[in-house]
């Protein structure tokens, strides 16, 4: 009984958090979700979309709602390391150095179009999205918590970019695609916008969030979940071990185990937002484009043939059957208790 309590609970505060952010941003709920999926989870998002989506107001809003910490960095050719993790400073009239840190310490970081900067600048944050620290002239600074890293990219604009190392894109979650709004969205959008200003209520603490990562961390997960979230990572290396030996010449690399991890961590997350303590099929299904579609190196034959990644892992998910009773084992475990 107190379990389902506590369950009502967090639903209904995620539910706050997501109705004053709607209050603010109009459509993008996919997106939103993903966000909020990639929030409790602890992870990292990777978004695509063209400019003008919101990409900033969603983070921003989402920040001041849960009252936490937000900074923004423009990604440019001319960044160094320092300008994200910090530096050390000589100070003349004390004779000392002092560290000042850079802007990756914040609750939401926001890495606004990644892929103009170079590879040295952007495997700055290699460690301070694994490790959750920085290390400046040998000394450790450990970043707030929660602490989430959401990147951007323009999928138009292709000259003056660098791609992304392989390192970084698997530190990341998940990969979003964000698209326009419809009409009826992007009426209320104009309306919004060039209406009266809204002034965002927080409604939630940091402290409220750090318990709902951990309950989150507690969401069941059923063995059967977890089998076939391995059997479809391990399909994006070898895809003729589902039928698709066709596929083979598409993939340079497939999903590492990080992405089985995050599949579920991510789901566990989904699930909770959905107002249940346990995951089902229907939630793992949900997020596997999001979570493995950056994770699956296409060649070049693949991109000469127009075949996405998306649509690979449509195909491999067709040839794998998910559970149907993902609580079987949950329910066996019950009775033999009693």
């Amino acid at each position: 009984m107190n379990e389902t309590a506590n369950t009502h609970d967090s639903a209904k505060l995620m539910e706050r958090v997501l109705f004053e952010v709607k209050r603010v941003v109009v459509g993008q709920d996919r997106f939103l979700e993903r966000v909020m999926v990639a929030l409790l989870s602890q992870g990292h998002l990777l978004v695509e979309g063209v400019p003008g989506l919101a990409k900033t107001l969603t983070v921003k809003t989402l920040a001041n709602a849960v009252q936490g910490s937000f900074k923004r960095i423009q990604f440019t050719p001319d960044l160094v390391p320092a300008d994200l993790i910090g530096t050390r400073i000589f100070n003349q009239k004390t004779s000392e150095f002092s560290t000042s840190l850079g802007p990756v310490f914040a609750n939401l970081l926001l890495a606004d179009e990644i892929n103009r900067a170079p590879a040295k600048v952007q495997s700055a944050l290699l460690e301070v999205m694994q490790e959750r620290q920085v290390t400046i002239a040998g000394e450790t600074h450990k970043v707030p918590s929660p602490f989430v890293v959401m990147a951007t990219q323009n999928p138009i604009e292709t000259e003056g970019t660098y791609p992304l190392p392989e390192a970084q894109v698997d530190r990341f979650m998940m990969k979003v695609l964000v698209d326009y709004p419809s009409a009826d969205e992007e009426f209320v959008i104009v309306q919004r916008v060039t209406g009266e200003r809204l002034d965002l209520v927080p409604v939630a603490s940091l402290d409220d969030l750090r318990v709902l990562q951990r309950e989150c961390q507690q969401v069941y997960v059923d063995p059967a979940l977890v089998r076939y979230s391995v059997n479809l990572v391990m399909a994006t290396r070898n895809p003729a071990s589902v039928g698709m030996p066709e596929a083979k010449k598409y993939i340079t690399f497939g999903a590492s185990p990080r992405g089985t991890i995050n599949l579920i961590e991510a789901s566990r997350a989904l699930a909770l937002m959905r107002g249940r303590r346990y995951v089902l099929s229907e939630d793992l299904l949900d997020l596997a484009h999001d979570v493995l579609r950056h994770r699956v190196a296409l060649s070049y034959e693949a991109i000469s043939e127009g075949v996405t990644a998306d649509a690979l892992i449509t195909k491999m998910m067709a040839k794998i059957a998910a559970p149907v009773k993902p609580m079987q084992s949950k329910d066996e475990e019950i009775k033999r208790a009693a």
